[in-house]
């Protein structure tokens, strides 16, 4: 507490100069980050109304083809379109990181705000159950929901979700602590003004730059866990296209037909690569304790 508040007065006495140099630092990143995700949102859309091919249709005797006016980044093991099963494979990881961060925020960032606007007591057991939560691995949670009920994308969104909650929540807490120090709250807190009008009007406006931030990162890890999933068998099922699942293909077929994994393996580096360098950007922008940390 003593420690955020100290980084808080160093922040609100950063020379203005400063604070526009940090500002000028981060918007590199958030020029490459923006622009890497903008082509698997372009991706996405259009796969929605266009691909080259039918991404589920198989055709033995193209099988494993290379790039060719027909098939523009050849075909896999079952003769299948490698450039519409990336176009159409982009939506279930923007699918899994928008629903995951959702889940999330709804769980998280009530228990953060929660656990920093009670009592000191009550705020510490909510942070302590918070902390078991965050034990728990979220692929492992994963795994355990999809051998209970059975592999699907809402299973992968709902079991990442719950893992990306309890980060979630500590930021938020650590937030709305700043937030509660400033003279602008505790004049509310002296007229009478209750908590929820205080998270409403105060906190959350406040803590906005710093959940954008969490966003983005968690969005990032959960494009990368869904792969995961997907590689392993657990995440969406077939015969959707999915950019993990293309990477446990083209694993039997890696020494004849090396680009049945690299061109999978690039789309996932791309979209984690862009949502991490978009969130370090953001944290450079909105964090005011960076500048302080530095």
């Amino acid at each position: 507490m003593t420690t955020d508040r100290a980084q808080t007065t160093a922040a609100q006495s950063e020379p203005p100069a400063a604070r526009s140099s940090r500002r000028r630092g981060g918007t590199p990143l958030i020029i490459t980050g923006s622009a890497l995700v903008a082509v698997v949102l372009l991706m996405a859309a259009v796969s929605l109304v266009w691909t080259p091919q039918d991404p589920t249709a198989t055709d033995a005797v193209n099988r494993l083809a290379s790039p060719s006016a027909e098939h523009w980044l050849g075909t896999d093991g079952l003769g299948r379109d490698i450039a519409s099963m990336l176009l159409a494979g982009s939506r279930v990881p923007l699918m899994v990181g928008l629903g995951t961060v959702t889940v999330g925020f709804l769980i998280g960032v009530p228990i953060g705000i929660t656990a920093a606007m009670t009592d000191r007591g009550a705020g510490m057991w909510i942070m302590r159950g918070n902390d078991i939560l965050q034990a728990f691995p979220a692929l492992l949670l994963a795994i355990v929901l999809a051998a209970v009920f059975s592999p699907s994308t809402l299973t992968a969104i709902i079991a990442l979700g719950l893992g990306l909650a309890p980060g979630v929540a500590r930021v938020a807490r650590s937030g709305t602590l700043q937030v509660l120090s400033r003279e602008y709250s505790l004049a509310a807190r002296a007229a009478g003004r209750g908590p929820l009008y205080l998270a409403v009007r105060h906190v959350l406006p406040n803590i906005r730059g710093i959940l954008i931030v969490q966003a983005s990162v968690g969005f990032a890890i959960a494009i990368l866990a869904e792969a995961a999933l997907s590689y392993l068998g657990l995440g969406t099922p077939p015969p959707a296209a999915s950019w993990g699942r293309m990477l446990q293909d083209g694993q039997s077929v890696l020494q004849i037909a090396p680009l049945t994994v690299l061109w999978p393996g690039a789309a996932v580096a791309t979209a984690v690569l862009g949502f991490n360098l978009l969130g370090d950007g953001l944290r450079d922008r909105f964090d005011p304790r960076m500048e302080v940390s530095r």
